[in-house]
């Protein structure tokens, strides 16, 4: 079956896309990101539609990490919540084309971020495994039908264990939850619920960046 992440397609497409991300991440530390800093107190639309351009994406390494983890767990269907500019759903998609079946279904609030990303599965020949639900998570994973088998949490962090509460009652046993910049300021009550072995998980706590890491949750019941 290979590995999709080295299609030229999905290859230049990242290539380009992490290119970007540091020059953007670049412009952030030269002055810009205080103008940001003032939207944690926006709502999650105005910080969406502020961040529009913006890619927030996971490492390199996270993304590979993303692609082996779906390529050992085989998942039929795998969530994402906050798919910014597509950079992890090409990874997530990736791996779901190369075990032969299964689908994404990634969300976003910012209509920019959709219309950009949409094009990009498109043109690396991934838009038949994802199916984007734009606006509001909380609103439009409802809409899901059937078991989740792996769920990505990278969207706006204080929706992280409102999003979870979600999805919950759909997570099939062995389910894998994934939660990003878990290191994050406000994320203690998501990581506390997922530590304590009554509400059902194994969690482990995986470094990805210099001060940052994700929490890999497995969904024991």
């Amino acid at each position: 079956m290979g590995n999709s992440l080295t299609d030229p397609r999905i290859a230049t497409a990242l290539r380009r896309m992490y290119a970007e991300a540091e020059d953007q991440m670049a412009a952030l530390q030269g002055g810009k990101g205080a103008e940001f800093a003032r939207l944690a107190a926006a709502t999650a639309q105005q910080r969406a539609d502020a961040m529009s351009d913006y890619y927030l994406p996971v490492t390199p390494d996270a993304g590979r990490l993303l692609y082996a983890l779906v390529r050992a767990a085989k998942p039929a269907t795998v969530v994402e919540f906050g798919m910014s500019l597509g950079i992890s759903a090409l990874h997530l998609a990736a791996a779901v084309r190369d075990n032969g079946h299964g689908h994404v279904i990634t969300t976003e609030l910012s209509a920019a971020k959709v219309a950009a990303a949409t094009e990009t599965f498109i043109a690396t020949g991934l838009d038949d495994l994802v199916t984007v639900l734009a606006g509001d998570a909380l609103e439009t994973l409802p809409t899901l039908e059937g078991a989740v088998d792996f769920v990505l949490l990278d969207g706006w962090k204080e929706l992280y264990l409102p999003v979870l509460e979600l999805l919950e009652p759909r997570l099939s046993s062995g389910a894998l939850v994934v939660a990003d910049n878990t290191s994050m300021p406000g994320l203690a009550p998501y990581l506390d619920r997922m530590r304590d072995p009554a509400h059902g998980y194994v969690t482990v706590s995986f470094p990805v960046r210099g001060g940052d890491s994700m929490e890999l949750s497995c969904r024991t019941v």
